[in-house]
């Protein structure tokens, strides 16, 4: 049989990932080497936002591009309190 490859996190799950491992790592009570794991999945999980997030950031690029290819940049407005 071969193995199954488990889907990678999505941007959400991976976000709560890295806010576990801080919480765990904040609480200063883990052996070092559960420690040491947990701080490796925890750069695991920071790695995997910033790569989607990056991703996010290409698509948006491609879908400002004009018909030339030329950028258009446009300001930014979140859903903010400003």
């Amino acid at each position: 049989m071969s193995a199954k490859k488990t889907p990678e996190p999505n941007f959400e799950a991976a976000l709560k990932d890295l806010e576990t491992a801080v919480e765990r790592l904040e609480q200063g009570d883990l052996p070092l080497e559960q420690a040491l794991t947990c701080f490796e999945q925890g750069v695991q999980a920071a790695n995997r936002c910033q790569g989607l997030l990056k991703e996010v950031e290409n698509r948006v690029e491609c879908l400002l591009r004009d018909r030339g290819g030329d950028l258009q940049l446009e300001p930014f407005h979140g859903g903010g309190d400003e």
